[in-house]
């Protein structure tokens, strides 16, 4: 990323960049994990208690929130990359 910064990047595309790569990967992990869970509702139907297998409010609030732990998780190092010193990373390559 300090390279991106020495050749002229601004630091709002380094961040973009980085939340953008981020937030596919936890989209489609979030994506299949719906999917999956839908899936094997029908073996957890005698585990569950008060809920029904298929509750779509707790599908959505943990599907949200799998989704804001992964944006966090993106921010920590978009922000770290943010503040890189371009002349510190050329000289360090």
């Amino acid at each position: 990323m300090g390279f991106r910064l020495a050749l002229g990047a601004q630091r709002m595309h380094v961040l973009g960049l980085i939340l953008s790569h981020g937030m596919k990967l936890a989209l489609l992990g979030v994506a299949l994990g719906l999917v999956a869970a839908f899936c094997l509702t029908r073996l957890m139907t005698k585990m569950l208690y008060g809920v029904s297998a298929t509750d779509p409010i707790t599908f959505m609030l943990i599907a949200l929130l799998v989704t804001v732990v992964a944006v966090v998780a993106c921010l920590v190092p978009a922000r770290r990359a943010m503040k890189v010193d371009p002349l510190v990373a050329l000289r360090y390559e």
